[in-house]
């Protein structure tokens, strides 16, 4: 009986490195076939069962020796799949490319279908807001027109009277409308017909009582004076 080096390891629990040891010491006898290394084991140095474990073994490397052989056999005979060529490739490509085109020729369809919808709508509205306006339009000319008669119609029947203004009237209302305003204390002084020396006095008059009199402002170091609010004509004396 011949065993290989894995089956002579396994059944007499030697590793591999002691089998070579004792291969190259010749303490076994062994043969080499097909680049394989036997051991030659006799039977009568084998115990009963461990015979029969390696018979065992033999039969069931044998029998999947042969299953492996029949499926590679049976993979033989199945029919091959045909190879990929190029003309294949091509030809692939040649119809998912007229594919690709009818789907774009099908899509720029309906974009134009949509582009013209909405073309339609916005001429639709478009209609519609002229025809708001042109009401709007005429609604608005009548009303004008109404309004334009009813002025005439008033005009023609109130007398304007045109009044002359006097110079001193008109003194009056600048004065008026000076005093209405907040207004700077020299520039107020230079309207009134007063003598120099008599604006320094009223001048001097208004400093000695601007941070006692809340009726006299100081803004950026000038005086104001706010006759809306104030009177003014004690300090004002001369």
């Amino acid at each position: 009986m011949r065993l290989t080096l894995d089956e002579y390891s396994k059944h007499f629990k030697m590793s591999k490195e002691m089998i070579n040891s004792k291969l190259r010491a010749k303490k076994l006898n062994y043969i080499i076939e097909d680049g394989i290394t036997y051991i030659i084991v006799t039977r009568s140095s084998l115990e009963p069962q461990k015979r029969e474990e390696i018979h065992k073994e033999k039969k069931q490397t044998i029998q999947s020796q042969k299953e492996e052989t029949q499926k590679k056999n049976e993979e033989r005979k199945m029919p091959q799949k045909p190879k990929t060529t190029v003309a294949m490739v091509l030809s692939l490509y040649q119809k998912e490319n007229q594919h690709l085109k009818e789907k774009i020729v099908q899509l720029e369809a309906k974009i134009d279908k949509l582009i013209d919808d909405k073309e339609q709508m916005l001429r639709d509205e478009m209609n519609k807001i002229e025809q708001v306006y042109s009401q709007k339009d005429e609604q608005l000319k009548n009303i004008l027109e109404l309004m334009n008669t009813q002025l005439l119609t008033q005009k023609s029947q109130t007398i304007h009277d045109v009044e002359t203004v006097s110079a001193d009237v008109a003194i009056k209302k600048e004065k008026n409308k000076k005093e209405d305003e907040i207004v700077e204390l020299k520039e107020y002084l230079k309207t009134l017909d007063l003598e120099p020396y008599q604006r320094k006095i009223i001048k001097k008059r208004f400093l000695a009582v601007y941070d006692k009199d809340v009726r006299v402002i100081k803004q950026n170091g000038k005086l104001y004076l706010n006759f809306s609010k104030y009177d003014y004509s004690d300090l004002l004396e001369y």
